[in-house]
């Protein structure tokens, strides 16, 4: 509705896990680059945690789209609560497996010869399950015992879990001890720093095609920080209501105001700590936002400056960084061939 306003393409806050606008944070980037890595070493087992709404979701879609298909086959789980011999049936249907049966001992032996089969073809099959801190303990269970899969070579099936902050806490179970011993790595990503919620609706800006400057002012921002905690989901919803409620009112600026409304209008409060730092002014850094404004607010938003263009970081397909791609590139080149990384869903 407010795009043309604005002078973007693509809505810049949507809701939606689109890898397209992911913001690769340090822990965020690590977390990628140690599932890309718990992928192709086959250990079998790694657990991705974090808070809700911190981009876990987005970032098992960027890991989709970035490992090549000829070497490595998805079967991706996104409502897990079911009994145990019907996730099994969810995972064979999931990899495409024609026929699946109807009992339990059947379907771990069609299982098997799936991954037997794909082994000798050179391909890696990986489950990715999401909301892994839904799960039943007898699932968690039956996902123990398909870790036993494996030859000489490693794991025949690779497994991720991702889940909320829960996850962690039901694995310190006495009942799971067995399960968490075969965890071969775990990754966590956090909220946003202050320092990183301007950097971050920045990036999104330029991501959706922005011409002009982000509206947002700096006690704007420093609002959204405050309001959100760091949590992306909620600095989207922020930002895409204090960007309606300017355009309804016909304006090309958005200020802490709006956010503040916004924040009232949904119900969301700050907590003790944000309260007591209301008002302070949000350190930004130089590299992340402009300086800090001191003209009365434009009837218009402003062009992108030369300094404000995207940065060649910013050009590549998703914001992958150099480092990641690297290291696609030497895992797979490792494993005896040479095949480019797959972004802007290529299903090629």
């Amino acid at each position: 509705m407010y795009k043309q306003f604005f002078g973007l393409s693509k809505s810049p806050f949507r809701l939606t896990p689109d890898p397209h606008f992911l913001f690769l944070t340090p822990a965020h980037r690590e977390a990628l680059s140690g599932l890309i890595y718990a992928i192709s070493g086959q250990g079998g087992l790694a657990v991705l945690s974090g808070d809700a709404g911190t981009g876990k979701t987005t970032l098992l879609r960027m890991l989709l789209d970035s490992m090549p298909r000829s070497l490595v086959e998805f079967s991706y789980l996104l409502m897990p609560t079911v009994s145990p011999a019907d996730f099994l049936r969810l995972v064979l249907m999931d990899f495409g497996v024609a026929d699946v049966p109807n009992d339990k001992p059947a379907c771990i032996q069609k299982l098997q010869d799936f991954l037997v089969s794909r082994r000798a073809q050179g391909r890696i099959p990986v489950l990715v399950v999401d909301e892994a801190h839904k799960l039943d303990l007898h699932v968690l269970e039956e996902l123990r015992l398909l870790t036993n899969f494996e030859d000489a070579n490693g794991k025949l099936l690779q497994i991720l879990l991702a889940g909320q902050d829960e996850l962690d806490v039901m694995l310190k179970r006495e009942e799971l001890r067995q399960f968490k011993q075969r965890i071969a790595h775990r990754f966590s990503v956090v909220p946003l720093s202050n320092h990183e919620v301007g950097q971050y609706i920045r990036h999104r800006w330029v991501r959706a095609g922005a011409t002009r400057a982000d509206p947002f002012t700096e006690e704007a921002v420093l609002q959204v920080a405050l309001y959100s905690r760091g949590i992306p989901r909620v600095i989207n919803t922020l930002c895409d209501n204090s960007l309606l409620l300017a355009f309804g009112d016909g304006i090309a600026r958005i200020g802490p105001e709006h956010v503040q409304e916004v924040a009232s209008d949904l119900d969301i409060t700050l907590d003790r700590h944000a309260s007591e730092i209301h008002g302070n002014r949000l350190a930004l850094g130089s590299e992340a936002r402009r300086a800090p404004i001191d003209e009365p607010a434009a009837t218009e938003p402003r062009p992108l400056t030369a300094q404000q263009s995207v940065a060649p970081e910013e050009r590549r397909p998703y914001g992958l960084s150099k480092a990641v791609a690297s290291i696609v590139e030497a895992i797979f080149t490792r494993r005896g061939r040479t095949t480019r990384l797959r972004l802007n869903g290529d299903r090629s």
